[in-house]
């Protein structure tokens, strides 16, 4: 991180037993996957209040058994659901802007305080929304400066967890590894989720204030035990020996090849080599595969995001079975999706460690996500059967490549060999990926609140166009994956032994 080595998280002081030779090298591994996946997890979880509440906020559906109380001001006029997408893309704006500030300062900070004070933001931010429903307050401007201000915040947290875990990691089964762990997305979603909608009934604010206390908790137990690199406590860089060990023969082999994104390219820049020091920022964009991979995610994040604003207040506004939930079931439901994008998340790492083509992998599950999409629109509202069913099919499609680019696609890139292992320059990749995925999910969720006046189904005709244009970036990376491994006979190999 920096010249000077960052001083050791107290926690060990407190627990001398926990360093080495008390503690294994495995010990630690776990421990840092552990930690920055409940770290990470919580940052979603306090992101997820605003789409549980958007039914509350917005105008009430005239039924038989509710006659609507009116919403809360300045979000229940007749544009109501246009306040509450300009709302997300507040938050979601200046989460992307941040995100290249953060992936860039935090190649330069020590992570472990870095990452904890995006925490204890992104928690005092997200109480203080809370308490506009106890102060009654009805002022647009101040519910769209806390969201600014609370962005930036949580922008911090996502180079900071992957950077840690591409310290702690090689690239051998990196993507199933990373698919477990990047879970913590969904995981997230959903004890967000059922915190927020389980306190709904008792008023609004309570959905933002009990997330932000979980993650301030958190983030004080992140302050105390997080180890950000293994040469901290005396152990070997994996993230750099491992990654030169394991790739030094393919590149070699790959030298007068096409080149190819991410693992397989052609040499960098001689200013790129230097393995101390950190990656310029227009350095990283130059990288092999960071380009398109990161307009992929552009798309992808953006109907990611659309589901996670959204889709609480869509299941509320549809019919299942010609009966509309209240807002607390709908919140609930709408768990469903993120239960099947941990699947997804795992899958996509699985299939895409097994063929060894990250590409290949992301667009198959894009592409498959397309009809998931129309089912679900279609016939999810049939029964609470299908609904629950094709939601968590779309959930499994849409979520496999959305955690396939932003884990194990991100560390790979940000240690490739072109860069002699330069662990420091992971941060960078990753902030330079999921930002701008980030400006991506800004967009989906403004975008859904203009459209869906106009009927649900011009939403979700966004949601797959974004999806195919997400494909048409991988294209070309998919078509040299499969050149490559054809040739080599990797994948026949595969076949083989699978039968």
């Amino acid at each position: 991180m920096q010249s000077n080595i960052p001083a050791l998280a107290p926690g060990f002081n407190l627990f001398p037993t926990l360093k080495p030779p008390h503690k294994t090298l495995t010990f630690h591994q776990i421990s840092a996957l552990l930690i920055t996946f409940v770290a990470y997890a919580s940052f979603h979880a306090s992101r997820k209040p605003p789409s549980i509440v958007k039914s509350v906020l917005s105008p009430e559906i005239q039924t038989n058994s509710t006659s609507g109380d009116g919403g809360w001001a300045p979000f229940n006029g007749p544009h109501g659901t246009h306040r509450l997408g300009e709302l997300d893309l507040a938050f979601l704006s200046s989460y992307s802007i941040g995100m290249f500030i953060s992936g860039h300062a935090g190649d330069r900070l020590d992570l472990r305080l870095f990452l904890v004070t995006g925490m204890l933001g992104s928690g005092i931010l997200t109480i203080i929304f809370g308490l506009g429903d106890w102060f009654n307050v009805h002022k647009l401007g101040f519910f769209l400066g806390v969201q600014i201000v609370c962005g930036l915040f949580q922008s911090i947290g996502w180079p900071c967890v992957v950077a840690v875990v591409g310290n702690w990691f090689g690239k051998e089964k990196r993507g199933l590894i990373m698919g477990f762990w990047n879970s913590h997305t969904s995981v997230g979603n959903i004890v967000g989720s059922v915190v927020s909608s389980a306190v709904l009934e008792f008023g609004w604010g309570w959905s933002f204030v009990l997330p932000g206390i979980l993650i301030i908790i958190i983030g004080i137990f992140v302050f105390m035990f997080l180890v950000v690199n293994p040469e901290d406590l005396g152990f070997e860089a994996l993230g750099q020996e491992i990654e030169m060990s394991a790739q030094i023969e393919s590149n070699n082999s790959l030298e007068n090849s096409e080149k190819v994104e991410s693992d397989d390219a052609g040499l960098l820049p001689s200013e790129i080599s230097d393995s101390s020091g950190a990656i310029g920022f227009m350095e990283a964009w130059r990288l092999p595969g960071v380009a398109p991979f990161a307009f992929c995610l552009f798309f992808s994040k953006l109907v990611a995001y659309t589901f996670l604003y959204w889709l609480p207040f869509y299941i509320r506004h549809t019919a299942v079975a010609g009966v509309h939930l209240s807002d607390k079931s709908a919140g609930i439901l709408s768990t469903i999706f993120d239960v099947g994008g941990v699947l997804g998340g795992i899958l996509a790492g699985y299939i895409s460690d097994k063929i060894e083509a990250r590409a290949v992998t992301s667009i198959t599950f894009l592409l498959l996500s397309i009809p998931a999409l129309l089912l679900y629109r279609v016939f999810g509202s049939m029964s609470m059967y299908t609904n629950i069913g094709l939601m968590f099919l779309s959930g499994l499609l849409v979520n496999g490549p959305y955690s396939l680019i932003t884990t194990a696609v991100s560390a790979d890139l940000g240690t490739q060999n072109l860069i002699k292992g330069n662990s420091r320059a992971l941060a960078t990749v990753t902030a330079i990926i999921d930002g701008t995925g980030s400006v991506g999910a800004a967009l989906g969720p403004l975008l859904a609140g203009y459209i869906s006046t106009r009927g649900w189904n011009s939403v979700f005709f966004m949601l797959i166009l974004a999806i195919f244009l997400a494909g048409l970036f991988l294209i070309r990376l998919a078509k040299t994956e499969i050149k490559g491994k054809l040739n080599e006979g990797k994948w026949r190999w595969y076949s083989v032994t699978a039968q």
